[in-house]
């Protein structure tokens, strides 16, 4: 008897409303300019992030397939605020044969995804005029760290204009440097939404390379390490800790997020006495050098507007 066919509806439906999510939020968050400029500079942030997260989904989906496991299409996930979206995830349905298996479609999601965030984030570069700008320099503890806004429980905050800062990561500085050269005192990028969308784009790569649990970098630990991923990801755990503490408390957000809900245990592969091939461990160590490039320590910040 033949499996029922299943149907793609929902997938279909939530990519369409992704589409009408993230177009919305940059409409409804950008207010200079006219509707035309605004809608064309959404239109712009829309299509490239569903080009980024459209290729990681679809990588991790063909190479699952490639296995003969049987997998879903990509489910996106549309919100109506902040960046229009959380990104989207595919089940995988069947159990993965072998630790060789594994990598490839743990790494082909975030690999196939910058194939289209780079390119896009030098297209922004471009586009990206540059502007006159506060100092934006951090301290160490950074100014969104855990230490800093404890430390200034009950004072009295400004409640004027701020600048919404996104952070930087090797991949990405080292792009601009070598496209823009060294930016002027006292000047920074005004980020077209290409770049902001190719941003994001660099985020979800390295948030889903953290090697932890059943997330792509957990998937990469465990094909190499077996069991011994468990203890890796507990320690990615404290590391986030410490990350909340030092740079900024959103991580304390992700450790409880990978702590409840990813959690540290992954499944074992169909034949667990296959070696990993030494091609793999290439693969495994090109996407944890990646997650290195592509970490941003502070990801997003607020700095206040001094009044003119």
């Amino acid at each position: 008897m033949s499996e029922p066919r299943r149907s793609t509806w929902p997938n279909a439906a939530l990519f369409a409303v992704t589409c009408a999510s993230t177009f919305g939020t940059w409409l409804a968050q950008e207010s200079a300019g006219s509707l035309e400029d605004r809608a064309v500079d959404a239109l712009a942030y829309a299509v490239s992030v569903m080009l980024i997260l459209s290729a990681h989904e679809l990588g991790h989906f063909f190479m699952a397939r490639h296995h003969g496991v049987d997998t879903s299409w990509p489910f996106f996930i549309p919100i109506p605020f902040g960046f229009g979206t959380m990104g989207a995830v595919i089940r995988l349905r069947g159990r993965i044969p072998t630790r060789d298996a594994l990598v490839d479609i743990g790494a082909a999601g975030p690999l196939a995804g910058l194939l289209v965030c780079v390119p896009l984030w030098v297209a922004g570069l471009s586009l990206s005029p540059t502007v006159s700008a506060p100092n934006l320099a951090d301290g160490l503890p950074g100014d969104s760290s855990l230490w800093h806004l404890v430390s200034r429980w009950g004072e009295a905050t400004g409640d004027g204009p701020a600048m919404q800062v996104f952070g930087d990561n090797l991949l990405g500085l080292g792009l601009q440097r070598l496209l823009k050269g060294p930016l002027p005192p006292g000047t920074e990028l005004s980020a077209h939404p290409v770049l902001v969308a190719s941003w994001l784009g660099f985020l979800v790569t390295m948030l889903n390379l953290l090697p932890v649990g059943q997330l792509d970098g957990g998937h990469l630990t465990y094909a190499w390490f077996g069991p011994r991923a468990l203890t890796i990801g507990r320690a990615v755990a404290a590391l986030l800790l410490v990350a909340a503490l030092v740079f900024s408390a959103s991580w304390l957000a992700w450790c409880l997020v990978v702590t409840l809900v990813v959690k540290f245990r992954h499944p074992p592969v169909a034949d667990e006495q296959a070696p990993l091939s030494a091609s793999r461990k290439w693969v495994c160590a090109i996407s944890f050098a990646l997650l290195a490039l592509t970490f941003m320590p502070t990801p997003l910040r607020f700095v206040p507007v001094p009044p003119p």
